[in-house]
């Protein structure tokens, strides 16, 4: 396969990851503008190297501004790759990491799991519903399907919204007949999110709702932009200081 027809598989997958999520990413987008309308907040969360796709929704040029990247540093690989793996399987992590900045009623939680089964994103989505916050999924069908069950349920069957990234057990895609290498979810993670954030700024649009997003710092006039962002958001999302 050359390189030309591995991007096209790429662009094959992410084509159909938003003919499939057509619905879902509707239902995504109309809760996100709840949040805006109700002047709530959307807070991500993911783990390993999920914490990617929370860091695309986080304080990022042309993206939204009431996000609450929700984190723990257990989870992420550079600050040690075993214990990362362990930290997403062990129980009670998501009701810690909530309890230091609870989600309610009128909030959105976003969990990036592409397996979905293991412990911190499937209790991240039940205790964020118990507080009553509505709870958007995106990951892969396929690959739950097939990882080991550690939950009890995954993290499709506790959300309000899924959105199905359709990456394959594994998350590699080449060679295509026995893929090992060239891992997608990060990129078809990315896609979805602003996919979603496009529907947001055309319902906004046609609802006359001023849509918050962040400005890159490298234009004219974007620091003057974010400071009114950050002035805003910034008590509610410490991360933001």
């Amino acid at each position: 396969m050359s390189t030309t027809e591995q991007w096209e598989s790429v662009a094959g997958m992410l084509a159909e990851a938003e003919r499939t999520n057509s619905e879902s990413l509707d239902k995504a987008a109309e809760l996100v503008l709840g949040v805006i309308g109700s002047d709530a907040l959307v807070y991500t969360a993911g783990a390993g190297h999920s914490l990617a796709a929370v860091a695309e929704t986080f304080y990022r040029a042309g993206g939204l501004a009431c996000v609450y990247p929700l984190y723990h540093p257990e989870l992420l690989p550079i600050h040690g790759a075993q214990s990362s793996t362990v930290a997403e399987r062990r129980s009670g992590l998501a009701a810690e990491v909530l309890a230091a900045t609870p989600p309610g009623p009128g909030d959105v939680v976003v969990v990036f799991s592409t397996s979905g089964v293991n412990p911190y994103p499937v209790e991240l989505a039940r205790v964020a519903k118990a507080n009553g916050a509505a709870v958007i999924a995106v990951t892969s069908i396929a690959t739950s399907s097939a990882a080991p069950k550690r939950s009890g349920t995954t993290l499709a069957e506790e959300a309000d919204v899924v959105l199905d990234s359709g990456v394959r057990p594994g998350d590699s895609s080449y060679p295509p007949d026995a893929p090992v290498t060239a891992p997608v979810s990060t990129v078809v993670n990315a896609f979805l999110w602003n996919l979603v954030l496009t529907r947001v700024l055309d319902g906004g649009a046609a609802a006359g709702v001023d849509v918050p997003l962040w400005r890159s710092s490298n234009v004219e006039g974007g620091d003057q932009a974010n400071k009114a962002l950050l002035a805003k958001y910034e008590p509610r999302v410490p991360p933001l200081r």
